[in-house]
């Protein structure tokens, strides 16, 4: 029997992207997505808050240029990927990471700040991207 490795989130972008180049030119984009599970209060009256998860998001080549030009703080998105966890020491310790290397994105709602600036004639807005997934290699990540 097969496994399956598929996340899919629908949330926030915390921060506009931090993109960088790697020697053979190879984009990588990296920012966090926010998830909020809106909070309720139970039969007795007791209150549930809202809470708010916050997940690293990795974006690879064409994607994570397209990123660049797009994608914005407070932009809500859809975001379709794996999960990847990566481990390194630092420091004498063992540090781990869990991230979501994203395969698809596509942009739900832009804030009117980005709407306006964007939405011009001669350049059309871009509502999905979808990149294939490069193997992670050691030199790329550190």
């Amino acid at each position: 029997m097969s496994s399956v490795n598929k996340v899919i989130l629908i949330g926030n972008v915390g921060a506009d992207p931090e993109v960088r180049y790697l020697d053979r030119g190879v984009a990588i984009a990296n920012f966090n997505l926010a998830t909020t599970e809106r909070g309720y209060t139970m039969q007795n009256g007791t209150q549930v808050p809202d809470k708010t998860e916050w997940h690293a998001i990795v974006l690879w080549r064409n994607l994570a240029e397209w990123a660049e030009k797009y994608v914005r703080k407070s932009m809500k998105l859809y975001v379709e990927g794996k999960l990847q966890t990566r481990t390194w020491e630092k420091d004498g310790q063992i540090r781990r990471k869990t991230e979501v290397i994203a395969e698809n994105v596509q942009i739900l709602y832009r804030p009117e700040e980005y709407r306006n600036m964007n939405n011009r004639e001669d350049q059309p807005e871009p509502e999905t991207q979808e990149a294939p997934i490069p193997t992670l290699e050691e030199e790329d990540i550190f």
